[in-house]
């Protein structure tokens, strides 16, 4: 008896977790990753990730304690010059032949005012470290296909040295290279499943 009780009791909450929790998968086609990092310490060269995924699942309507998780593809870096591109996937920089993916997961989405934070382990080149990024929710809408979406701005900034990018160059004049400093821009459109 005692084991039916606790096989229909997980079932129930098995059950009732599922039911409450609302799954939102990124929109890639009105979504952008964006990135950009110093140069020479005298100008911005700036890049996106052109394939990623992610899903953020919700027991809230305003999305607070949403969980949520994403993955970059290393290989659609894209900063509009072909050679910087390449030598940011070899083993000088991101390695994507090793590391083919950047990784956030833990995710947790945490009210602040009228504003949130995501706070959760970011990974790259195999190196794991918690962030925090600030968001702000731009919204929830019907679109004309009757598809339920939210809207919603994400900025931050990480130590590249920090996750294992550290080739740089001393410039005759004393400076380097690469700053290490990444700022990271995201608008991200989620679609209610």
């Amino acid at each position: 008896m005692l084991i039916i009780y606790v096989y229909t009791f997980t079932l129930y909450t098995y059950l009732m977790e599922t039911l409450t929790k609302t799954t939102w998968v990124i929109d890639p086609t009105h979504s952008e990753v964006g990135f950009k990092v110093k140069h020479l310490v005298i100008s911005t060269v700036t890049g996106t990730f052109k394939r990623f995924e992610g899903i953020l699942e919700t027991e809230t309507e305003d999305f607070t304690d949403a969980n949520c998780s994403f993955k970059l593809d290393v290989s659609s870096i894209d900063t509009n010059v072909a050679d910087r591109d390449a030598r940011l996937r070899s083993d000088d920089f991101f390695s994507a032949e090793h590391f083919p993916s950047i990784n956030f997961s833990n995710g947790k989405l945490i009210q602040n005012g009228d504003s949130y934070q995501l706070v959760g382990n970011l990974t790259v080149k195999g190196i794991s470290k918690e962030v925090a990024l600030d968001v702000d929710l731009g919204g929830v809408m019907v679109d004309p296909h009757g598809q339920t979406k939210a809207g919603f701005e994400i900025n931050g900034k990480i130590n590249s040295r920090e996750f294992g990018l550290t080739w740089n160059a001393v410039t005759a004049a004393g400076g380097v290279v690469f700053g290490d400093e990444v700022k990271l821009h995201l608008h991200v459109q989620v679609v209610r499943q």
